[in-house]
């Protein structure tokens, strides 16, 4: 095989990746995050956490969906939990969010429960 030829291969192989794994940008100006279960895009901001679910880049209905963000930023650890706001799932408050906050979301599901991580920028 050419050298052109392995890398036209691995092009198309690449590109079938990226279409079979969806879209995963952000729609919200938030950070993504790929799950087995649902997608997830966090919104952070100093009064506001908002979390977004999508299956295959479909809004998922949270009005049954549980959920806690933990924040962790160096020692100090805030747990908040969110509610459903119609298309997402909020919390309101006052929240510590410097670069390198590290947030994991646990959300829950007829039952099951999956876990999602961040990094704020």
């Amino acid at each position: 095989m050419k050298l052109s030829q392995i890398v036209t291969a691995l092009a198309l192989v690449a590109a079938g990746a990226a279409f079979a794994g969806g879209d995963h940008t952000p729609l919200h100006g938030g950070i993504f995050a790929a799950g087995k279960a649902m997608d997830y895009e966090l919104v952070a901001k100093p009064d506001t956490l908002q979390l977004y679910l999508s299956d295959h880049g479909k809004p998922m209905d949270v009005s049954k969906v549980n959920a806690k963000l933990t924040l962790l930023v160096g020692t100090d650890k805030q747990e908040v939990e969110l509610l459903p706001a119609t298309d997402k799932l909020e919390a309101k408050g006052s929240f510590k969010l410097p670069a390198g906050t590290k947030v994991v979301a646990v959300v829950s599901l007829g039952g099951k429960s999956s876990t999602a991580r961040f990094v704020l920028k």
